[in-house]
C-alpha cells in the first residue's frame, strides 16, 4: 500500500485517560459522517478543518513524553478516523515498528465490506478497538445520527472474526438511549461478539453546547439534562444483566 503523506487532524491530547489503557497521546481525526444528535465535537465533523501532519510528525510528539506513556500508546480519535483509512494505518504501522500500543476509537461508521483487505491490514497493527454503538434498533440509530447500525456492526462482526479485543462505548441519553428496552437490547446484541473485553457506558453531557454557538449551529438536545454517572451505572448493570443472562 502506497502511504498517504498527511493526515487531517483537528487535535491533540498529550495526557488522556479515558480514551483508552493508561496514560495516553490522543490524536483526534478531522471529518465525520454521523451528526449524532448529542456530538459534543461538531467542530470535528468537516473533513476540511484542522491541520495537515505526517505520520512522523505525531510520533515525534509522542515520543516527547513517552516515558509518560509506558503503561499507555497511542489513541485514534475523532471525528472518525477511519475516514482516513490509509493514513491511519500509515500511522499505526510506524507506531508498532516503535513498540507503541495502539488503540482505534471508532463507531465504525465508514466500514465496507468491499475494503475488508485494507481494514484487515489497519488491525493487524491495531492492539485494542473502542466501538461506539450509538443504539441498539436500526430506525433509531438513523434517528439519532442519520444513518443505520449497518456498518458498526458489520465492523464488529469483523473485529470478531478477527478476534480483536474490542471495548463497546455507549452514551446514555435521555428518552433515546436511557429506557430498559434498549439497553436490553444492547446486551443480548453483544452476545454475538466473544472479543468483548469491557463496556463503557457514558452519561450525556451539555460540555459542547458552547461549540455550537460559535459554530452558529443549532443543539438539538440544548434542553435535555445531563445524566450522572450514578445513572450510567445503572444503565450498564441493565446492559450486562442481559449480555450474560438474558436468553
Amino acid at each position: 500500500m502506497a502511504e498517504c503523506k498527511t493526515g487531517r487532524i483537528h487535535s491533540i491530547e498529550t495526557f488522556g485517560t479515558v480514551d483508552g489503557p493508561g496514560t495516553r497521546y490522543v490524536i483526534f481525526f478531522q471529518g465525520c459522517p454521523f451528526r449524532c444528535l448529542y456530538c459534543h465535537n461538531p467542530d470535528t465533523w468537516t473533513g476540511q478543518g484542522g491541520s495537515l501532519m505526517t505520520a512522523e510528525e505525531l510520533l515525534s510528539g509522542y515520543e516527547k513524553n513517552a516515558v509518560f506513556y509506558k503503561n499507555g500508546g497511542i489513541t485514534a480519535s475523532g471525528g472518525e478516523p477511519l475516514l482516513q483509512l490509509d493514513f491511519l494505518t500509515e500511522l499505526f504501522r510506524k507506531a508498532k515498528a516503535k513498540g507503541i500500543h495502539t488503540c482505534l476509537d471508532t463507531s465504525g461508521a465508514v466500514y465496507q465490506p468491499s475494503k475488508r483487505t485494507e481494514y484487515e491490514t489497519l488491525l493487524s497493527y491495531t492492539d485494542l478497538v473502542l466501538l461506539d454503538i450509538k443504539h441498539s434498533d436500526p430506525a433509531e440509530h438513523k434517528r439519532l445520527t442519520g444513518h443505520t447500525n449497518d456498518a458498526p456492526l458489520a465492523f464488529a462482526a469483523l473485529l470478531s472474526e478477527l478476534m480483536i479485543p474490542m471495548v463497546i462505548r455507549h452514551v446514555l441519553v435521555p428518552e433515546i438511549t436511557d429506557n430498559t428496552e434498549q439497553l436490553t437490547k444492547l446486551g443480548i446484541l453483544m452476545k454475538q461478539f466473544p472479543n468483548i473485553v469491557g463496556l463503557e457506558v457514558l452519561p450525556f453531557h451539555q460540555m459542547g453546547t458552547a461549540k455550537y454557538e460559535n459554530l452558529g449551529i443549532p443543539y438539538p438536545l440544548k434542553d435535555v439534562p445531563a445524566l450522572t454517572k450514578e445513572d450510567a451505572k445503572r444503565a450498564r448493570r441493565v446492559i450486562l444483566e442481559a449480555y450474560y443472562y438474558d436468553n
